[in-house]
């Protein structure tokens, strides 16, 4: 079940009642309840999909007590990776590693194809399969000790509100808050959290998908299409996808503290980076955290050789490309990042010294490197991304710019601008320009009110599914 549909707003305030009904005495019938809503949640998807999810939990609960402190047994480590990865590897990459070993085959004169499988990738299962292995290896790196009961653990991997599209959450974090429940309602974080789930509805509904009628109807046909359309499209599936991801990571985690839980921060603003080192800062920090504790520092980080350190850089973002989904276009979309943070790193620019203008340029510069690889990221095809940005570039195809009906522009224009200002004031001016958190009563409601509206006048309500659910 998906936050953005009719069908949660009836249930969550039932499960949420439900929950608090349960006496504080009774921890462990609160991590039942908790344990058996989120399977159920997630069942709402798919009842075939439970199994996959018990399966990783079983095998890195167990797997962790036996690697816990026994550094010489590699090989059961190792064992215990490929075990949880196999999942991942059969339903999102079995087709794509068979469709490009074919390929390869085909240009060397050897005409064979192995059988492709028609299943349905497992909602989310990128999210807890990389959650499970987070925690298997800080167990085996010594950084936590490997949890003895087996329901805190499960409930730790399946936890309803981030399961979907995360975020990845350490289990140093998440497992001491399911271990000690807090015994009473905790009225300022549940408020806390409801402003964080309207707020996460407003970018969802009235921005992310309002936008994407335009990104749809101009990249499903883009070669009917002018240079400058397709560059306005790119520029709304900008914004789309951090609406949308950020979006449903703020519901994610409003949802998760109206529980009593703190969940780990995902997004900072990232379009107001001033690098592609800093947006990796601001933009799916849970994941590039896990690539940087995971990944980049057990490839030796940046203590090495400058040679080498690049090269952790380009490998630790070709892992980003490939995480994101089965296509090439994910893997030139993560060596994009990749590179342009080795020639950051190259020449000093991962820091700002400029003053406010320079700044700007270079928030302007980032924001355009960043809008381009959307495109690799969005398209079907390489050939298709090529296709629009050589498009855009084309000073013969530039004609004019595709507009939808007057409603559904005003609509889409005003929802980010609300986002734009939103995130400037954030950034800038926290303190000063305080809507959802002002002093002032009546300033705080009128904004609820506002929101509201907005959701119930311009957002589009087709339970339309989140955009990094896919992943």
């Amino acid at each position: 079940m998906i936050f953005n549909s009719f069908s949660f707003l009836i249930v969550y305030p039932l499960l949420f009642l439900a929950y608090y009904a349960i006496p504080a005495k009774y921890a462990t019938v609160r991590n039942v309840y908790l344990l058996l809503v989120s399977y159920l949640l997630y069942m709402n998807f798919n009842a075939a999909y439970a199994l996959i999810l018990f399966g990783i939990t079983a095998i890195t609960f167990l797997s962790a007590r036996l690697v816990e402190g026994r550094k010489s047994r590699n090989k059961l480590l190792v064992t215990a990776v490929v075990l949880t990865l196999l999942p991942l590897l059969v339903f999102k990459y079995y087709n794509f590693i068979c469709q490009s070993g074919a390929a390869l085959l085909e240009t060397l004169g050897v005409r064979f194809e192995l059988a492709g499988l028609n299943w349905a990738v497992p909602v989310g299962i990128s999210f807890f399969t990389f959650q499970a292995l987070g925690y298997l290896w800080d167990v085996w790196y010594g950084r936590i000790r490997a949890e003895r009961n087996f329901l805190h653990y499960a409930l730790f991997v399946g936890f309803f509100p981030s399961i979907v599209s995360g975020p990845i959450n350490k289990a140093s974090l998440v497992l001491p808050q399911i271990k000690s429940i807090r015994p009473y309602f905790d009225y300022p974080k549940a408020v806390a959290g409801l402003k964080m789930l309207l707020w996460g509805m407003v970018m969802k509904v009235v921005v992310a998908d309002r936008v994407a009628l335009y990104v749809d109807t101009v990249f499903s046909h883009y070669e009917n299409y002018s240079g400058l359309s397709c560059f306005v499209a790119s520029l709304l599936y900008t914004t789309q996808i951090y609406a949308d991801f950020a979006g449903y990571s703020l519901m994610a985690i409003g949802v998760g503290k109206t529980l009593g839980f703190e969940l780990t921060e995902n997004f900072r603003r990232p379009y107001l980076a001033y690098s592609i080192t800093d947006f990796w800062r601001r933009w799916h920090i849970s994941l590039s955290t896990w690539l940087k504790d995971y990944v980049y520092i057990p490839l030796g980080g940046s203590r090495c050789s400058k040679i080498r350190n690049y090269w952790n850089i380009i490998v630790t973002f070709l892992v980003s490309g490939i995480w994101h989904g089965a296509n090439w276009t994910f893997v030139v979309w993560g060596l994009w990042h990749g590179l342009f943070q080795v020639v950051e790193k190259a020449v000093g620019q991962q820091k700002c010294e400029y003053g406010p203008c320079g700044k700007t340029v270079k928030i302007i510069i980032t924001f355009l490197l960043v809008n381009f690889a959307w495109i690799f990221f969005r398209m079907p095809t390489l050939g298709d991304a090529c296709s629009v940005i050589s498009r855009i570039f084309d000073p013969a195809l530039m004609g004019g710019l595709y507009t939808p009906e007057k409603a559904n522009t005003l609509f889409m224009v005003v929802g980010v601008l609300v986002l734009l200002v939103k995130d400037l004031t954030d950034e800038y001016s926290p303190k000063s320009f305080k809507l959802m958190d002002n002093d002032r009563a009546w300033v705080r409601w009128l904004t609820y009110i506002a929101c509201i509206i907005m959701i119930m006048l311009t957002g589009v309500f087709d339970a339309g599914q989140f955009i990094y659910a896919n992943f």
